[in-house]
């Protein structure tokens, strides 16, 4: 086998060229379709509906050189002729618009071009795109040639009618500066590349959502409510989370953490494994959260700083209440069922917020374990104790 005999990376770039451009279409024509919804392999590569009905079916051609022309005998042009005739009935004048989006250049003269909107002339379309099919000697496209002269002359014009060229696109590796540029006005300074890349993570998922059945389109309205989501968290009262809790894989995360104190404080509460992996999670988002605002110039270390002394304060004012209700001869049951409740209290609890409009509550509940994990607080009446136990048993371990 030589090098490159299989290889399938044309075909990746064009399937990843039609999800990605996608958002570039969504984007590019919701101001002027507020009430319809894109969809990607559902009607054809990419189609546009109102109300469950097709309205115009897009194919996405991607050449990694643009200066291939498109002439009217190109694969492009019959394999894009053969998808609508097998799924948009070439009969119906009613029927969805028919879009070949390409990369290539159409050639002057040719019915490629004639069918661009600058250049529209559907008559001299006609008439090249039946001359190809006759003269044509290409053996891959023949079925679909022939298939195309079946039509009458009055069916073919209603087809062809309903046809749209977009030539010259956008390229594969230019559709970050060219969703950059439609996205100017929204961008917040300093933060462009992150904001670009939440929306390309947050269209990923929606893509593979649509690619899997789980969702059948995406509305402009949404697009629009997630954009508009998406900036006000770059606002001075807020922040993006950028951990979101499906980037973490339990499974690896849980033992990464399993001898931490904070987990033994839990333990010591006799928190149920459960809610003790959910704990982990939520610090591993935390500290990783935090790692990635400051590392982004997000936030000060000034506002954590107020932020965990806040928590510290929340904490002190129920530790306080639990100690004076607890009493002095507590047994360990009891302490373990107050410990319990302190932590499900405040783990429940949304008063405390790193900025006013942040409210992804896995933050403050990771910081808690957090200062947990320093001994800063703690939940068992006697964690205090146990955790300079536990720190003198790793010391002597060690030595």
């Amino acid at each position: 086998m030589t090098a490159g005999q299989h290889d399938a990376s044309t075909s990746a770039i064009g399937y990843l060229y039609q999800v990605n451009w996608c958002l570039l279409e969504l984007l590019r024509k919701a101001p002027n379709r507020p009430d319809s919804a894109i969809s990607l392999e559902l009607y054809d590569d990419v189609s546009w509906e109102e109300n469950g009905t097709p309205q115009e079916l897009l194919q996405t051609k991607h050449h990694l050189k643009s200066n291939i022309g498109l002439s009217d005998k190109d694969a492009d042009i019959w394999k894009t002729i053969q998808v609508w005739m097998d799924v948009a009935n070439p009969k119906d004048p009613y029927g969805p618009q028919l879009v070949l989006v390409s990369t290539s250049i159409a050639k002057d003269g040719s019915a490629a071009f004639a069918l661009r909107k600058d250049s529209r002339d559907t008559a001299k379309a006609l008439q090249l795109l039946e001359q190809a099919a006759k003269t044509s000697k290409s053996e891959s496209t023949q079925k679909v040639r022939e298939r195309y002269l079946t039509l009458t002359e009055a069916e073919r014009r209603v087809f062809v009618s309903r046809i749209t060229v977009v030539d010259g696109e956008v390229s594969a590796q230019d559709l970050d500066d060219e969703l950059a540029q439609l996205l100017y006005y929204t961008l917040p300074l300093g933060h462009e590349k992150l904001f670009l890349a939440q929306l390309w993570h947050w269209w990923a998922q929606v893509s593979l959502d649509m690619l899997n059945r789980n969702r059948r389109s995406v509305s402009a309205r949404e697009a629009r409510q997630f954009i508009g989501d998406l900036r006000s968290q770059f606002n001075d009262d807020n922040l993006p989370t950028m951990v979101e809790i499906a980037d973490v894989d339990e499974d690896t995360v849980v033992p990464i953490y399993d001898s931490r104190p904070f987990v033994h404080q839990l333990r010591w509460v006799a928190c149920n494994t459960t809610n003790l992996r959910k704990a982990i999670v939520d610090y591993h988002r935390a500290i990783t959260q935090t790692t990635e605002w400051l590392t982004e110039d997000l936030i000060g270390l000034h506002e954590l700083q107020r932020f965990e002394d806040n928590l510290r304060d929340e904490w002190s004012r129920a530790w306080a209440d639990m100690r004076e209700d607890l009493g002095s001869d507590a047994d360990e049951a009891t302490k373990i069922e107050v410990g319990k409740k302190l932590l499900r209290k405040l783990r429940d609890s949304t008063f405390i917020t790193v900025r006013e409009r942040y409210n992804d509550q896995f933050f403050s509940r990771g910081k808690r374990h957090e200062l947990a994990d320093r001994g800063d607080i703690g939940w068992h009446p006697d964690f205090q104790t146990r955790l300079e136990a536990l720190l003198s048993k790793v010391t002597t371990a060690q030595a």
